[in-house]
């Protein structure tokens, strides 16, 4: 989003860099975000971080949690071959993808 203006919306799962690398004075694009509270790889801490960096900047966001882990939409984390610390959820999985979809489809059409 900062290095690519040709963009117009944006939407982010998971994770982020590190903040340190986050220019959020140069997002200039509708954001949405989904995060999983329960992420070992991408603390949710560090999460409130970015959200109040982009409030200061005046980006227009809308980051939603779920009470889960990373990867909860890929179907593949799932049993015992699943990475640790991932595991996939149908149910915040779907309204995640319910959420993506509305989201382009007001900012895109």
């Amino acid at each position: 989003m900062c290095a690519a203006p040709e963009i117009d919306a944006a939407v982010v799962w998971y994770g982020c860099p590190p903040l340190e690398y986050i220019d959020a004075a140069k997002i200039h694009v509708p954001l949405q975000a989904h995060w999983a509270t329960q992420d070992e790889f991408f603390p949710i801490a560090t999460i409130d971080l970015l959200q109040e960096r982009l409030r200061e900047a005046g980006v227009a966001f809308d980051f939603f949690r779920y009470l889960a882990r990373h990867a909860f939409a890929n179907e593949t984390a799932v049993g015992p071959g699943r990475i640790p610390a991932t595991q996939y959820d149908p149910v915040w999985s779907q309204q995640a993808w319910d959420r993506t979809f509305s989201f382009f489809g007001r900012w895109l059409r």
